[in-house]
């Protein structure tokens, strides 16, 4: 898999850089702002080649226009969304792949979020957007909770060791939530104290396992689309 940065961004944000040694490629997944992406790439001395955006948001594509007028860089996005998708050059569907180096990655489709948000998976990482947090899962804004059970269950059939890159730092508030769910499954309760020790000291909590999911994450654990449904209504009511 290519080596990988988080640039934490905005309130919450992480924008992902994606580089390949050997030949030099970056990608850049779900920039939201420009101005940091191209810094942490130049610090390294990284040339960005191409940009992957999992969906149109304004916080995952803000940066696309600064970065492709800087780099040239190409954007790859779900086809879906493509008329939302500034600069898109490419349009994905589930089947698709794609490539950084010698890196190539599959595209799946996962719409719920969004209505056409997918996600690209690479041997060991997978780069999900807004569709699967740490300890919880996107808001539906324009999709089904099947279609979140569904896309879960996608995400889920990859290898247990693969590590999520998600777009937002939700970790805290999620498992806070997550307690009052499973409040006697002590790897949650376990976990729960560990990502607070991280935030307490400004540390990230993504990456993290799909393992860790399986152990702890209540709308992967839902038994059915109907628990789903009213776990993700009650994590919306949730302060």
């Amino acid at each position: 898999m290519p080596e990988v940065v988080g640039i934490p961004v905005l309130s919450d944000n992480y924008v992902w850089l994606a580089h390949d040694v050997a030949s030099g490629e970056t990608a850049v997944i779900d920039p939201a702002v420009a101005g940091p992406v191209l810094e942490a790439a130049t610090s390294r001395g990284w040339t960005i080649t191409q940009i992957l955006n999992t969906h149109w948001h304004p916080d995952h594509v803000g940066g696309n226009a600064d970065i492709v007028k800087a780099t040239g860089a190409k954007v790859t996005g779900p086809a879906g969304e493509a008329g939302k998708i500034p600069h898109i050059s490419r349009a994905v569907v589930e089947g698709d792949t794609v490539q950084i180096g010698a890196s190539i990655g599959r595209v799946i489709d996962c719409p719920a979020h969004t209505a056409g948000h997918n996600a690209y998976a690479f041997e060991g990482a997978l780069f999900c957007g807004d569709t699967l947090f740490a300890m919880g899962c996107g808001r539906l804004f324009e999709g089904t909770a099947e279609q979140m059970h569904a896309a879960l269950a996608k995400f889920m059939a990859l290898p247990p060791r693969t590590l999520v890159y998600c777009a937002h730092e939700y970790t805290q508030s999620n498992a806070r939530f997550a307690l009052t769910v499973e409040p006697e499954n002590e790897a949650l309760v376990r976990r729960a104290e560990a990502v607070d020790r991280l935030r307490s000291r400004g540390e990230p909590t993504v990456p993290f396992s799909l393992a860790m999911e399986a152990a702890t994450n209540p709308f992967v654990r839902a038994g059915s689309v109907e628990e789903l449904a009213r776990r993700r209504a009650a994590k919306d009511a949730f302060r």
